[in-house]
């Protein structure tokens, strides 16, 4: 657990989206970990987004230590939860967020505080690093001889494809990989949540569903990609994934091969991912290189994992791996862990490991 500065009982913590999905998990990790908070400013803006009809976060999550809605005088960390909702500089969420980090949307790097963008807002910004503490073998911001300012956290489709593959390459050579990742509706946010929910109902009730958001019926359905109005916003996440993942390998081993597709769920990523490896090995090692560092391996006699049961727990689940009768030293992996959760305690990680840093570098 991180520990508060001597002078102080805790840190001045911002969060950028506090109503949003991740936001709400991420006040649920910090109180899970007993995060040392003296104060917590959310910063937000008007919004068009549903309540959730599926599962309410709108609620108390238990973690309120004078929440405060007026701008504060410094941040020690700032989280990004959600992108700008308008270009317009310091008057939008974005804006207002950085200014309190003592910065602006241009040049972040001169915040005096930790800016840890979980909503890819900065993706543009020079200087930006991408961090995964629970990863040891990827880039890392949060080492002593390291601090920077503003740190990725990257999709956690990233962070399950780089845990996989360095896990697998600090044992064997890589030779090829190929995923498919299956995403969920709370890729879209509520509102894509929410018009699951009403396809689902509107079906089963011989209805037409609405398709506002997917432009397709998503519901009892799997969709290569989306032809509605928010097909742009997947495109950039999914761009996002990709240049996320150069970023982590960093030229240790071949890159992916990377094919989205939609589930009809709510909550969870999946993915079908396929490993071709130089030495060879048996199943029961590579079961053993991919056991550990927050995945979980099952047994062949047990359930293979699925959406469903992922969600609720940054743990990657991981179905008992299976060779390829065609192709030695190729092997077959199926992947599940909860999108927001993973996201939600890779922040809070990034966190705890930078203040901390901080702390020894001083």
């Amino acid at each position: 657990m991180i520990r508060p500065p001597a002078e102080s009982p805790g840190y001045q913590v911002g969060l950028a989206g506090a109503s949003t999905l991740l936001g709400q998990e991420i006040l649920r990790v910090l109180h899970d970990r007993a995060f040392p908070v003296r104060q917590l400013f959310k910063f937000e803006t008007e919004t068009e987004e549903p309540d959730l009809p599926v599962l309410d976060l709108s609620g108390q999550v238990g973690f309120e230590p004078n929440v405060m809605d007026e701008e504060p005088e410094s941040l020690d960390v700032l989280f990004l939860a959600a992108r700008p909702h308008s270009k317009s500089g310091e008057s939008d969420l974005l804006g207002k967020a950085l200014a309190a980090a003592g910065a602006t949307a241009m040049s972040p790097g001169q915040a005096s505080c930790v800016v840890i963008d979980s909503s890819n807002a900065l993706a543009e910004v020079p200087g930006r690093r991408l961090s995964i503490p629970s990863c040891p073998k990827a880039p890392s911001a949060a080492s002593e001889n390291n601090l920077a300012t503003v740190l990725v956290s990257p999709h956690p489709a990233t962070i399950v494809l780089s845990r996989i593959l360095l896990s697998l390459a600090a044992r064997y050579a890589v030779k090829d990989c190929v995923a498919q990742i299956f995403l969920p509706a709370s890729e879209l946010g509520p509102r894509g949540i929410e018009e699951l929910q009403k396809q689902a109902v509107s079906l089963l009730s011989f209805q037409k569903p609405p398709q506002k958001v997917f432009g397709a019926q998503m519901a009892f359905n799997l969709l290569a990609r989306l032809p509605g109005k928010h097909a742009a916003e997947i495109t950039v996440s999914e761009s996002a994934i990709r240049r996320e993942v150069r970023e982590c390998l960093s030229g240790s081993l071949p890159l992916p091969a990377l094919c989205f597709s939609h589930a009809a769920v709510f909550y969870s990523l999946a993915f079908s991912i396929f490993v071709e490896l130089g030495e060879k090995p048996a199943k029961d090692d590579v079961t053993a290189a991919l056991s550990g560092s927050g995945m979980t391996v099952r047994r062949r006699s047990e359930a293979a994992p699925n959406q469903v049961d992922a969600a609720g727990s940054a743990e990657i689940l991981l179905d008992a791996i299976t060779s390829d009768p065609d192709r030695l030293g190729g092997f077959w992996i199926w992947a599940a862990v909860d999108n927001i959760r993973l996201a939600a305690e890779n922040a809070v990680d990034i966190a705890e490991h930078s203040l901390s840093a901080r702390q020894r570098k001083q």
